[in-house]
């Protein structure tokens, strides 16, 4: 049995991803991890195992039920739809996933460049990327397919934080927020009962599943409210993150202003080289004794897989410390794996390609206004991000 090594490692430092995953994938790849709260872990570095972890059978989400989970947070996270396997996952999320195809989002894409070039318009230099772009560009994105009211952005941005948070919020502040994001939502619900819509939730209200059962009122809720704040919220923090990166590798952000045809390329290599988390989440739990790299993971250990770890293995990436928009293979896991697989991984997509591509074009000078070493991180969250970003053209 290894050493039980306190998890996160480390206080996240900007973008840098730890020293210690690449050395625990080269000679100890599944460790036994403390997190702040729950049951003690493993923890999977290497990509093959990560992705056994995600999408073999054999690792349950659902058996998280009723367990102590391992979580950075006070509050258990992974409920609804993140806590289900199949067939109960695949009823749920058959419902909602017609609404993220390649082709309705594509279909998004006109609006969401017309947003773009909108809130590009309105900027004047100096401004703070967070707040002007990358936080209206989403959350619009987000209310229109769903049908919330986008002036009510202030109200749900604020409830959201407390499903990323770990200590910026007090615990009771996260059991506040999390029961006034449902209250919104179920209101809307209740609306689009007695005037029928076409956006999502309408769709939500009259979805039945193959036996005609309608979704309970528990399921709608958080499913709505669940889609409203990861339908934003990562790509909020994923903007800045990715013009972050190239603003301070001069030589990469030259490579695409000059040709911004390699934006779809370089959005797919920032999803993998940017560790948008700060440790792994949601455990999944052993149904039997599973091996992975010569570890015995008995049947109901909860193991961790971490993505951003095997998103820099070099047993599938040439160089992957650095950062390659003509990588011919980018198998990334930067939206997961498995039936857990992120649902809105195409919207978020197209929203990235969307703002990267509007930011080259639009502001050729772009250029922070402030020292790199003065940026305000955030803290306290699962995510690590810009908590402003002040730039200049």
């Amino acid at each position: 049995m290894t050493d039980t090594r306190p998890y996160p490692f480390s206080e996240p430092d900007r973008l840098h991803l730890d020293p210690l995953y690449a050395r625990l994938r080269r000679t100890e790849p599944v460790t036994r991890v403390r997190l702040p709260f729950g049951e003690d872990a493993w923890l999977a570095t290497r990509y093959q195992d990560v992705r056994t972890v995600l999408g073999d059978p054999r690792f349950s989400r659902a058996a998280s039920v009723g367990r102590d989970e391992p979580r950075t947070t006070p509050q258990q996270i992974g409920g609804g739809m993140l806590a289900m396997d199949p067939p109960d996952h695949s009823r749920l999320r058959r419902l909602v996933a017609k609404a993220f195809t390649a082709r309705r989002v594509e279909e998004l894409r006109p609006a969401t460049t017309a947003i773009a070039n909108e809130l590009v318009d309105a900027m004047t230099p100096p401004a703070d990327l967070v707040d002007h772009f990358a936080t209206p560009l989403p959350v619009r994105v987000i209310c229109r397919l769903l049908g919330v009211p986008h002036t009510d952005q202030d109200l749900f941005r604020t409830w959201s934080e407390a499903i990323v948070s770990t200590t910026s919020l007090s615990p009771q502040q996260i059991e506040e927020y999390i029961g006034n994001l449902h209250a919104y939502m179920a209101g809307l619900i209740a609306q689009r009962r007695v005037t029928p819509t076409d956006d999502l939730i309408g769709a939500l209200v009259q979805a039945r599943d193959d036996d005609n059962d309608r979704l309970t009122e528990q399921e709608m809720v958080e499913l709505a409210a669940g889609l409203l704040a990861a339908g934003h919220e990562t790509t909020v923090t994923q903007i800045p993150n990715f013009v972050y990166v190239l603003l301070t590798n001069p030589a990469k952000l030259a490579e695409l202003r000059a040709d911004p045809e390699l934006v779809p390329a370089a959005v797919e290599e920032l999803l993998r080289y940017v560790p948008l988390g700060v440790s792994s989440v949601f455990a999944r739990y052993a149904v039997e004794d599973v091996e992975l790299s010569g570890v015995l993971v008995k049947a109901g250990e909860p193991v961790l897989g971490s993505l951003s770890a095997a998103n820099r293995d070099d047993a599938v990436f040439t160089d992957p410390e650095e950062l390659d928009f003509a990588r011919e293979s980018n198998p990334h896991m930067g939206f997961g794996h498995g039936v857990h697989h992120c649902l809105g991984a195409q919207l978020a997509r197209m929203e990235l390609q969307v703002a990267l591509h509007t930011l080259l074009t639009r502001l050729p000078g772009l250029r922070l206004a402030v020292d790199e070493k003065d940026l305000p991180w955030k803290s306290g969250l699962l995510v690590r991000g810009l908590r402003a970003m002040p730039v200049t053209w």
